[in-house]
């Protein structure tokens, strides 16, 4: 039997996708198509072949500029949604039962491994959750107040992603050169169960 199903290591392999594919459209939104820095951007250059333009309407072409970039990071999101929904589900395979039981034998490290992960899941829950509610604020009648609250959460708790999934790779990196060689062949073609 292989110890990761093929439906999980799809799973994973579009979930690394999609959470990287947000981030990015994220780095992106903060620093090359930043509408603040873009505006002063156009006006600056607009100027200089003498057309003028004001602050407003910088502001609104420097925003257009970045909305299909940030087409895809509502995308990224419905799919980072569905692919909860999915693991879910790979909860209550055979596989997913057997990850997380008997998490009391594991080593200190090995719990605190398995603990990140389910932290991670809760975070990426509220990321889609928030994410969600966002985008469909208006259908969801949530008032002005309570959208730039879940905006400012949204913001804070992608922190946590951002600081898990280099320490995932880390972690990785160090596993496969210890003692779990094969890992992430393993994550590939599924291993053998031990």
């Amino acid at each position: 039997m292989k110890k990761w199903r093929f439906d999980f290591r799809i799973w994973h392999w579009l979930n690394a996708v999609v959470v990287l594919g947000l981030l990015g459209t994220v780095f992106l939104r903060k620093t090359f198509l930043s509408w603040r820095t873009n505006s002063e951007l156009l006006t600056q250059k607009l100027s200089e072949i003498n057309v003028e333009v004001t602050q407003a309407q910088a502001n609104v072409l420097a925003k257009a500029i970045r909305a299909p970039m940030w087409e895809w990071h509502i995308i990224l999101g419905y799919t980072l949604a569905v692919l909860l929904l999915w693991r879910v589900l790979l909860f209550f395979t055979q596989s997913g039962k057997e990850n997380y039981q008997n998490l009391k034998k594991e080593t200190v490290h090995k719990k605190m491994v398995k603990l990140s992960y389910i932290g991670l899941y809760v975070i990426l829950l509220f990321m889609a959750v928030s994410g969600l509610s966002i985008h469909f604020h208006e259908t969801l009648g949530l008032s002005k107040g309570l959208v730039e609250s879940l905006e400012e959460l949204h913001e804070l708790v992608y922190n946590g992603v951002l600081i898990f999934v280099p320490l995932h790779i880390i972690g990785v990196i160090i596993a496969e050169m210890r003692d779990d060689k094969g890992i992430v062949s393993d994550m590939v073609h599924g291993g053998s169960k031990d």
